[in-house]
């Protein structure tokens, strides 16, 4: 099935954006493992919208109900379901475009994969929406590669042409790392932030939309995880990171970059440093023939701009195969990068701790 990944973790994401509910069971998670519902929330309020322009004024609390899994604050072993309740819903803003395709959207694919069936209000089971449980996921997985050494973060790295300063991909830091998720919008620069927010609601102002590039960086993940070929780490982040819709490109270490450079120059020199075989450089980002090298992994994912913007814009019903106007009402991001950068991250959590455990390498 389309919304089942399953490696060492099975995860299975359910629901619509405008339906009852949304949710996540999660199948292979240890025994045993404390879980604090504290930091969920916390992780999960980074990605719900923010009353500062930057975002959508839908209001959703995103608070899990969970059903399954977990018993006095410990997971059981046995499958963790858990559902997040829609309260926010503004059905009516879809009722006059249900059969025109909303360009960059999927209503249109949608319609010919599920001869009509599926349900077309604020995207259904296609939309943005359906981050939060992918969220509640990660922040899950979060707590249990915490415990082992493992920090997962992430930044804005652009927005549009506005750039925040990168990653160090040798020295990043755990601690660099909490610092940048503790901000209430996550760059490195203050001088970044105050561009892109101005940048936003620019786009915004013009109804319009802008898109940009979220850095994510792992530190503490060992060495020796993962596989060649079809099965390679890069492959299975790859996969779980393009489950976030408006995800165009990813790229790992120096990505396209490289294919700039000569042989000598990309190369990352090995040395022993304290004890450990590191690398002198991180060009490969972290990952060596689809097998982790102990080095930070870092990489990084390009989102087009918002598709749903207010300008008047010309397409077709689809089902009259007539031409039209289209107007697109509702609340939508007038850029989605901001609250995207947790859904990096719990992507990558969630990558990460299921190679662990398909490596039978998750210890204490």
């Amino acid at each position: 099935m389309s919304s089942v990944f399953n490696r060492g973790i099975k995860l299975s994401l359910f629901g619509e954006s405008h339906g009852k509910g949304i949710g996540v069971v999660l199948d292979g998670l240890p025994a045993g493992e404390p879980v604090d519902f504290d930091e969920i929330n916390a992780f999960m309020a980074r990605r719900a919208p923010k009353k500062d322009g930057t975002s959508t004024m839908r209001n959703e609390k995103d608070s899990a109900e969970i059903l399954s899994g977990i018993y006095e604050n410990k997971t059981t072993g046995t499958p963790l379901a858990a559902v997040i309740y829609n309260s926010d819903q503004h059905s009516g803003d879809y009722g006059n475009i249900a059969h025109i395709a909303r360009p960059a959207h999927a209503d249109y694919t949608g319609f010919l994969r599920y001869k009509g069936a599926n349900d077309p209000r604020g995207g259904g089971h296609f939309s943005g929406r359906i981050t939060a449980p992918l969220c509640f996921a990660g922040a899950v997985c979060e707590q249990i590669l915490k415990r082992r050494g493992i920090t997962v973060g992430a930044h804005i790295y652009s927005v549009k042409n506005v750039k925040d300063t990168p990653f160090d991909p040798v020295n990043v830091t755990a601690n660099q790392l909490e610092f940048v998720k503790s901000r209430p919008f996550p760059t490195l620069s203050e001088n970044a932030e105050t561009e892109m927010r101005e940048l936003i609601n620019s786009a915004r102002t013009a109804q319009d939309s802008v898109g940009g590039i979220v850095e994510c960086a792992a530190v503490g993940f060992p060495a020796g995880i993962g596989s060649p070929m079809l099965d390679g780490l890069e492959n299975v982040i790859s996969g779980l990171v393009f489950a976030i819709p408006a995800v165009k490109g990813i790229e790992f270490g120096n990505g396209f970059s490289c294919a700039e450079l000569f042989g000598s120059e990309n190369n990352d020199e090995f040395a022993v440093q304290n004890g450990k075989i590191v690398t002198k450089t991180n060009n490969h980002g972290g990952i060596l023939g689809g097998i982790s090298s102990g080095m930070p992994i870092i990489f990084r994912v390009a989102f087009k701009p918002t598709p749903s913007i207010s300008r008047p814009q010309n397409s077709v019903d689809f089902k009259t195969m007539t031409e039209q106007e289209l107007i697109i009402k509702g609340r939508h991001d007038p850029c989605v990068v901001p609250r995207a950068v947790p859904c990096v991250e719990a992507a990558l959590n969630i990558a990460l701790l299921s190679a662990m455990l398909e490596n039978s390498n998750l210890e204490g």
